[in-house]
C-alpha cells in the first residue's frame, strides 16, 4: 500500500523494488525489439544478396519467421505485464521463449561452429538481475540442454528438415563433444560471473542507499532544527544571494521564503549589508548588534543580529550565516520597566505632594467661596475672581491626578458592567464644558460584557479616553464606542473597550510618548490622563493599544480581564 506524507506518495522498499523491476522488464522488452530489428536488417541484407552467400530462400523465410515470432511475443509480454503483476512469471516466460527461438536460429545456421549461440549468453546475462545467481545458473543449464540436444540431433542427422537446409562440415564426434562442452562451460562461467557482478552491484547499491539514508536523516535533522527554533536563520553565498530562510525568519521579518530565496541581500534587507563585510565580522560584530529593518508588511522591526562566516569542509569561506531575533517585545519590556521606575518615583512624590497641597487648597477654596458670596464684584475684579476659581479647579484636578498615579490597584474587584459605566461617562461628559453638541455618538455596546476590576477605576479609564477623543475633534466629529469579549494571543479572554474618534490625530513621534507622564500637545491639561489609564490597565495585567493618523482620527483599545 502506498503511504502519503504531505500529500505526496511515499513508497516502501518492497514497492520501490517492484517499480524498479517493472521498469527493467519494459526496458528488456524494448531492448529485445531493437536487437531483433537489427537482426531483421541483417536478414534483409542476406535476402537481397543470398546468391553471393549461397543461402536458400527457405532458410531466409525461416529467419523471417523467427524474427516475426520475436515481435509477436514482445507484444504478448507487454499485454501480460499490464494484465498480471507477477513479474517473475513474465520473466520466466520470456526466458523460455527466447531460448526456444534462439535454438531455432542456431538450428538454421549453416555452420554449427560459428552460429547464433552467442544469443544464449544474452539470455543468461539478463536473467541474473531478475532471478539472481541461482536463477542464472538454472537458465544456463536450460540453455546448455537445448544447445547440446540441438547440436547432437543435427550431428546424428535426426532433424531431416533442418539438415536439408544446412551444410555440414566434416566434423567427428569429439569435435562436436568439444563444441558442446565449451559452450556449456562458458554458459556456466558467464552465469556465475554475472551473478557475482549483480550481487556486488546490489551490495554497493545497498551501501550507497544506507549512506544516502544516513545523509537524508542528517539533512532532515538539520532542517528540523533550523525550522523548529524560534530564531531567524538566513544563509547567503559569496555573491550575497540568499540560500536559506527558515520559518522563524518568515514570521519575524514578514517576508515569505518563496519571495526571498535566490534574491540578493541588498534587494531585500539592505540594512544588513554594512554588517556583512568579512573584516567587520571578524573584528567588530562577533557579539549581537541591533538593526532596524523594514518588514514585509511595511512596519519597522527591531532585530538583534549576529553575522558569522559560513565555512566549507576545507575551512574555506562559502558564504555567511545571519542569525536574528525580534527585539520588539524586549524593547517594549525595557521601555515599560523604565516607565515603571519613573512611575514609582512620581508616585512616591505624588502621594506626599498631593496631601500637602490639598489641605491648604481646601482652605483657599473655602475662603474664596466666602469672599465671592460676600462681595459684589464687577468689571476687572469679577474677571480676576473667575481666573482664581479656574486656577483653583485646575490645581485641584492636578492634585487629584497625582493621587490617582500614587494609588495602587484595589484588592477588591467586581464584575463591572461596561454598558452601564459607558452610559454614565457619556452622560457626564455631555454636561461638561468640553462637549460640543455637533459631535455624533455611535455606540456598539454589547450587553453583559463585564470586566473584573474596580468600578471607579474602569470609569476613570473610559472617562479619560472619551475626554481625549472629544477634545481632539471639531464640531462635526464622530465619537464611536464599542465593547466585546475577545481572546488574545495569550489564550485568555478579555473585555475589549474600543473608543474611536475622527479628530486631529497624533503623529508617529508623539504616539511613542503618549504614556509618558506630563507629555501633552494640548494647551490645557496635566498630561497625566493616558499615563493614569496605562497605570490602571497595567495594574490589572490588561493591555492597551493606540493607533492614530494625522487628520484621520485615533483608535484606543483597552483589554481588561474578565472573571
Amino acid at each position: 500500500m502506498i503511504k502519503r506524507e504531505n500529500g505526496m506518495p511515499v513508497l516502501n522498499n518492497e514497492a520501490l523494488t517492484k517499480e524498479k523491476n517493472t521498469r527493467r522488464l519494459f526496458f528488456l522488452i524494448v531492448s529485445r525489439v531493437i536487437l531483433v530489428t537489427l537482426l531483421l536488417g541483417t536478414i534483409v541484407f542476406l535476402d537481397i544478396r543470398k546468391q553471393e552467400f549461397s543461402i536458400s530462400q527457405i532458410t531466409i523465410n525461416f529467419y523471417y519467421f523467427v524474427t516475426a515470432a520475436f515481435y509477436f511475443f514482445s507484444v504478448v509480454y507487454i499485454v501480460l505485464a499490464k494484465l498480471f503483476k507477477n513479474i517473475r512469471s513474465n520473466i520466466f516466460l520470456q526466458l523460455t521463449v527466447d531460448i526456444v527461438l534462439i535454438t531455432f536460429l542456431v538450428g538454421l545456421t549453416d555452420n554449427i561452429q560459428i552460429d547464433y549461440s552467442l544469443f544464449y549468453t544474452l539470455v543468461i546475462i539478463y536473467s541474473v538481475p531478475f532471478l539472481g545467481r541461482k536463477g542464472g545458473l538454472i537458465i544456463a543449464s536450460v540453455a546448455s540442454v537445448f544447445y547440446g540436444v540441438l547440436v547432437g540431433l543435427k550431428f546424428f542427422d535426426l532433424l531431416p528438415f533442418v539438415s536439408s537446409l544446412t551444410y555440414y562440415y566434416n566434423l567427428n564426434f569429439y569435435d562436436i563433444l568439444t563444441n558442446i562442452l565449451v559452450h556449456v562451460v562458458s554458459f556456466y562461467i558467464l552465469a556465475f560471473l554475472a551473478g557475482f557482478a549483480v550481487e556486488q552491484e546490489k551490495k554497493t547499491r545497498s551501501l550507497l542507499e544506507e549512506k544516502e539514508s544516513e545523509f537524508n536523516q542528517l539533512d532532515l535533522l538539520f532542517r528540523s532544527i533550523i525550522e523548529s527554533v524560534y530564531t531567524g536563520v538566513m544563509t547567503v553565498d559569496l555573491r550575497n544571494v540568499i540560500k536559506t530562510f527558515n520559518k522563524a525568519a518568515e514570521e519575524i521579518t514578514g517576508f515569505s521564503r518563496s519571495k526571498v530565496v535566490d534574491l540578493k541581500v541588498d534587494d531585500v534587507f539592505p540594512e544588513f549589508l554594512p554588517f556583512m563585510d568579512t573584516e567587520m565580522i571578524d573584528k567588530q560584530f562577533k557579539n549581537r548588534i541591533e538593526v532596524l529593518i523594514t518588514g514585509g508588511n511595511g512596519a519597522n522591526v527591531n532585530l538583534g543580529l549576529s553575522v558569522s562566516p559560513l565555512k566549507g569542509r576545507n575551512e574555506n569561506e562559502i558564504g555567511s550565516i545571519l542569525i536574528f531575533q525580534d527585539l520588539t517585545q524586549i524593547t517594549e519590556m525595557e521601555k515599560k520597566l523604565e516607565m515603571n521606575k519613573k512611575m514609582a518615583i512620581i508616585g512616591e512624590m505624588a502621594a506626599g505632594w498631593a496631601h500637602e497641597v490639598r489641605n491648604p487648597l481646601a482652605a483657599i477654596t473655602g475662603s474664596i467661596e466666602l469672599l465671592k458670596k460676600g462681595l459684589e464684584l464687577e468689571g476687572t475684579n469679577k474677571r480676576l475672581m473667575e481666573i482664581i476659581l479656574r486656577s483653583k479647579d485646575q490645581l485641584d484636578s492636578f492634585a487629584r491626578d497625582f493621587l490617582l498615579l500614587a494609588r495602587s490597584v484595589p484588592a477588591s474587584r467586581e464584575s463591572v458592567d461596561l454598558k452601564e459605566v459607558i452610559e454614565e461617562v457619556l452622560e457626564h461628559i455631555k454636561l461638561s464644558p468640553e462637549w460640543k453638541d455637533e459631535i455624533r455618538v455611535e455606540k456598539k455596546v454589547t450587553v453583559n460584557i463585564k470586566a473584573f476590576a474596580n468600578k471607579e477605576q474602569v470609569r476613570q479609564i473610559i472617562n479619560n479616553l472619551v475626554l481625549n477623543a472629544v477634545q481632539s475633534m471639531e464640531e462635526d466629529g464622530v465619537l464611536s464606542v464599542e465593547t466585546k469579549t475577545v481572546e488574545l494571543d495569550d489564550e485568555k479572554k478579555y473585555a475589549e473597550i474600543k473608543i474611536m474618534d475622527t479628530g486631529c490625530g497624533i503623529s508617529k513621534e508623539d504616539l511613542a510618548r503618549v504614556f509618558e507622564p506630563f507629555f501633552t500637545n494640548k494647551t490645557k491639561g496635566t498630561g497625566l490622563g493616558l499615563t493614569i489609564v496605562n497605570h490602571i490597565v497595567d495594574g490589572y495585567n490588561g493591555k492597551i493599544k493606540i493607533d492614530s493618523s494625522i487628520n484621520k482620527g485615533t483608535v484606543c483599545c483597552v483589554w481588561l480581564p474578565v472573571k
